[in-house]
C-alpha cells in the first residue's frame, strides 16, 4: 500500500509553537518563509488562571494571524509529574484557543526530532566528558544546567544565522526551530 502522507503538502501558512505554563512563543511561516515571531505571556497566579488566559490570548493572537495549521512541541515527561500535568493542561488550552481562532490542522513533534534536525541533539558521551574536563568539580545539576544553556544558545545561533535575524529569546528560537523542522518533515509530524 502507498503511504499517501508523503504527498501531503505543507500548508501555505502555519504557526509553530513552543509552549510553557507561563507563555507561548510562536513563529508564523507563509509559503515556507518566516514572516512573524513573538511571545505572549499568560496571566494568573495559578495554573488554572493561566489556562484561562492561554485560551483567550491564543485565540486573540491567532485570529489576527489567520493561520491554517499549528505545530506544537509535544510535552514529554522529564522529572516532575506536576510540571508535566500542568504543561499538558496549558497545551490543551492553547489548542482550544487556536481552534476557536479557526486553525484546522494540528500537528505535534518530539523535541529531540526537531533539535537533532537543526544539529542540536543531545550531547554525545565524548562531548559530556569534554565539558566535565573543562569544568571539573561541579555538581550533576550544574552540568545538566550548563548543557541545557549551551543547547539553548546553539538553537538561538542556528535561528539567527539561518533566518538572518537577531533574537536572544530561547523560547522564540525554539518556535522558529520547530517551524524550520516542520517545513522539511511535515509527513513526520504526528496528529
Amino acid at each position: 500500500m502507498v503511504n499517501l502522507s508523503k504527498f501531503v503538502n505543507v500548508p501555505d501558512t502555519f504557526v509553530s509553537v513552543d509552549a510553557s505554563t507561563n507563555n507561548i512563543a510562536y513563529a508564523v511561516f507563509k509559503n515556507k518563509e518566516l514572516v512573524v515571531y513573538d511571545k505572549v505571556k499568560f496571566t494568573g497566579t495559578n495554573v488554572f488562571q493561566k489556562i484561562s488566559s492561554a485560551v483567550i490570548e491564543v485565540h486573540n493572537v491567532f485570529k489576527y494571524l489567520n493561520v491554517q495549521a499549528l505545530v506544537i512541541e509535544r510535552a514529554i515527561f522529564i522529572n516532575s509529574p506536576k510540571t508535566m500535568s500542568e504543561l499538558s493542561m496549558v497545551q490543551g488550552a492553547i489548542l482550544a484557543g487556536a481552534a476557536l481562532a479557526g486553525v484546522k490542522i494540528f500537528k505535534g513533534t518530539n523535541p529531540i526530532a526537531w533539535q537533532t534536525f537543526i544539529g542540536n541533539g543531545k550531547l554525545t558521551k565524548d562531548a559530556k566528558l569534554l565539558m566535565r574536563s573543562n569544568h571539573p568539580g561541579k555538581s550533576e545539576s550544574w552540568y545538566k544546567n550548563f548543557e541545557r544553556e549551551q543547547r539553548k544558545q546553539r538553537t538561538i545561533s542556528f535561528v539567527n544565522i539561518n533566518y538572518d535575524i537577531n533574537i536572544d529569546d530561547n523560547d522564540i528560537a525554539d518556535a522558529i526551530g520547530i517551524g524550520h523542522y516542520s517545513i522539511s518533515n511535515w509527513d513526520k509530524l504526528g496528529d
